[in-house]
């Protein structure tokens, strides 16, 4: 019997970036963090956020997933070489919602899985959050 990697039995450390930490990225980490297998937190990039990104947080996360791009151009110029082994996706994302805005939600649950390659089970779970 051949070994497959299941995401709910190894768990996925899953790092949601925005500018403040206050609407978009805490948002993902509320809604993400309600699936099995799922660890996630979230940061800012800016130095006033509420949980500014750290190199802890860069180390600590397996994927790294930005609300627009000039997050990741910020996180490239801050974390350049610790961010060489991490796989770090723009979900193109602007900052039109509020916390856990229905419409937010919305976004995320159409845009996030395909990245994090959710299984059945978990896909379930995510349906049944609501922003």
């Amino acid at each position: 019997m051949g070994v497959t990697w299941d995401v709910m039995e190894v768990g996925m450390k899953v790092l949601f970036v925005c500018s403040l930490n206050a609407m978009r990225s805490p948002t993902a980490e509320a809604v993400f963090s309600q699936v099995s297998g799922i660890e996630a937190t979230s940061a800012g990039t800016e130095r006033n956020a509420e949980m500014p990104v750290s190199l802890e947080l860069i180390e600590w996360a397996e994927i790294i997933l930005v609300m627009e791009s000039r997050h990741r151009k910020r996180l490239q110029e801050q974390f350049g070489s610790a961010l060489r082994e991490k796989k770090l996706v723009v979900l193109g994302i602007q900052d039109l919602y509020g916390f856990m805005d229905s419409d937010l939600v919305e976004v995320l649950k159409a845009k996030v899985p395909g990245y994090l390659k959710l299984t059945p089970e978990q896909m379930a779970e995510l349906e049944a959050v609501s922003g």
